[in-house]
């Protein structure tokens, strides 16, 4: 299986938080399936890391992709259709991380593993 990590998923999974559901630990830890990460992601860990929001390892430029790597996690490049594509989508979710990762969703064929219930009003499977 492909699938998109919403970031909650990628920092809970990286941090063995106990937020991170039973089915998203057995889905993560399945070495057969394909994770991704957005670039989307490392943006909105960067923002909230420097407004104090989110407190992760100093060297950010070098923990992330340190993660993404010891985790066998692919990077999701965000390309023009995707931005473009947040134009269509219905006004559910405000958040625009969350709107780019639907949008990602959508046009790559990719679930997505989230706990925010409100993007499971998009056309897109969520998994949790």
């Amino acid at each position: 299986m492909r699938l998109l990590l919403d970031t909650h998923a990628f920092l809970w999974w990286i941090t063995d938080d106990p937020r991170l559901s039973e089915k998203a630990r057995e889905i993560m830890g399945d070495g057969k399936n394909q994770l991704f990460l957005s670039a989307a992601s490392g943006w909105e860990i960067a923002i909230k890391a420097k407004l104090g929001k989110l407190k992760v390892s100093d060297n950010l430029e070098h923990f992330i992709p340190e993660q993404v790597a010891l985790n066998a996690i692919e990077n999701l490049p965000i390309v023009l259709s995707h931005v473009l594509h947040v134009y269509t989508l219905p006004d559910y979710h405000r958040d625009p991380f969350d709107r780019l990762l639907i949008s990602q969703a959508q046009l790559e064929g990719l679930p997505i593993l989230t706990v925010d219930s409100q993007i499971s009003q998009y056309p897109v499977e969520v998994l949790w």
